[in-house]
């Protein structure tokens, strides 16, 4: 292993590590600060008279566990941020002319994709998109970017969509592709015309688990295979190493303890 690759692992290592101490530290305070506050997030959702019913530990539990899902979810969003930045120029809008005949073509493709005249999809649908618009008739269109990456060494540009478990219905597949197809139009039209942009629909794990095909159809029904980048495809793109899930994840386990002592601290707060 070489210097450069070794201070990059422990680069990504020690971003891990401070990213679970420093939402470990932020979730219970949040929670334990909220403990007398009606409108807390975890009282608020202790209501359900069904789950209550069922017991004050369940009822605690069930709560807990969609707050500490959403936001654990918006950790590993940052993390991957940080960890693209080593390897990425990272951006989080693209911002330039669309025209109209592009848009035209984005609908069509995307309501054949809707109606399975174009199945499976694939990266060469859009391709004419990169053609540039000869008329006048411009308009300038922002779109907010999960990811914008531009590769340090090779100047390739990636956008990508991340869903942490990838669990989409059909009109927000449709939604996140029609977003992704207006910014590499957008791309293509402010970009040289040798310049690579890529698009892919990216989860931070398959729910389906790690070794498993990704069967989220509907997501399937929009976007190519070449366009996916599940779980441990993920994360080796945003550290741009083979190895990038296995340190990510080896690192993560290293601190999980963290987040169970900051659990277990909450839970004496509420139910002792």
């Amino acid at each position: 292993m070489s210097k450069n690759t070794l201070d990059k692992k422990e680069a990504i290592q020690s971003l891990v590590r401070t990213a679970v101490e420093s939402y470990a530290t932020g979730f219970q305070a949040r929670h334990e600060g909220e403990v007398d506050n009606p409108e807390g997030t975890l009282n608020m959702k202790i209501h359900n008279v069904f789950i209550a019913a069922l017991g004050s530990d369940i009822q605690y539990y069930s709560a807990l566990v969609r707050s500490l899902d959403s936001s654990l979810g918006n950790m590993l969003e940052k993390l991957a941020i940080s960890i693209a930045m080593f390897s990425y120029e990272v951006k989080r809008e693209v911002q330039g002319p669309l025209g109209p005949e592009q848009t035209s073509k984005i609908a069509d493709l995307l309501e054949k994709y809707k109606r399975r005249e174009l199945t499976p999809p694939s990266t060469d649908d859009y391709q004419p998109l990169r053609v540039k618009p000869t008329d006048d008739k411009l308009s300038v269109k922002r779109h907010d970017s999960d990811y914008y990456l531009i590769d340090k060494e090779t100047g390739e540009n990636y956008l990508i969509e991340l869903k942490i478990g990838g669990d989409l219905d059909n009109k927000k597949a449709r939604s996140e592709k029609e977003a992704l197809l207006e910014q590499f139009a957008i791309l293509s039209n402010t970009l040289p015309e040798d310049q690579k942009i890529k698009i892919f629909f990216a989860t931070a794990y398959n729910r389906y688990g790690e070794d498993k095909p990704w069967r989220q159809e509907r997501v399937r029904q929009f976007f190519a295979d070449e366009e996916l980048l599940i779980g441990k495809d993920f994360w080796d793109f945003v550290c741009k190493s083979d190895d990038g899930y296995n340190i990510v994840l080896d690192a993560y386990k290293a601190n999980a303890h963290l987040i169970t002592s900051a659990l277990d601290s909450i839970k004496q707060t509420y139910l002792d």
